[in-house]
């Protein structure tokens, strides 16, 4: 995702409006000298899952069960601080975001059916076995003193 600065989309047609996210900027850790002292380049983004119309119904009901850890009063935060310019981390952040939500939202895999074992498979390990038991016996039985 070049040039961010709209709806970040999640799937399909659906994408986060730009008015429901919430960023906050504060002073990363780590290295980077006197700069990191006065830039605030970590972000902090936060979306109110449950108080938004951007997704359907489903897709939020979906997401609220998926990311109930990690939510606080409905909402879901994502931070960023691995690069030194804050664009970057912005950048970073919403795409994050819109991945997570694009995760919580995926429809859930189809169950498995399970596969019938086939009748002459089946039959032939049996045979095989028998076959196994009965050298089996025979061993037993002879005396080999």
């Amino acid at each position: 995702m070049g040039g961010m600065s709209g709806p970040y989309p999640i799937r399909g047609s659906v994408s986060l409006p730009e008015a429901e996210l919430q960023w906050r900027f504060s002073r990363s850790s780590g290295p980077g000298g006197q700069h990191v002292n006065t830039s605030d380049s970590r972000v902090e983004l936060r979306f109110d899952l449950a108080a938004t119309d951007a997704l359907p119904d489903v897709w939020k009901a979906r997401a609220l069960e998926r990311l109930a850890s990690r939510l606080v009063d409905g909402v879901v935060t994502v931070r960023a601080s691995e690069h030194r310019s804050q664009w970057r981390n912005r950048e970073t952040a919403a795409v994050r975001l819109a991945a997570l939500l694009a995760e919580a939202t995926a429809p859930p895999p189809k169950p498995r059916r399970p596969t019938k074992i086939p009748r002459g498979i089946n039959e032939r390990r049996l045979r095989e076995k028998k076959q196994r038991s009965e050298t089996k016996r025979i061993r037993r039985s002879r005396d080999w003193g």
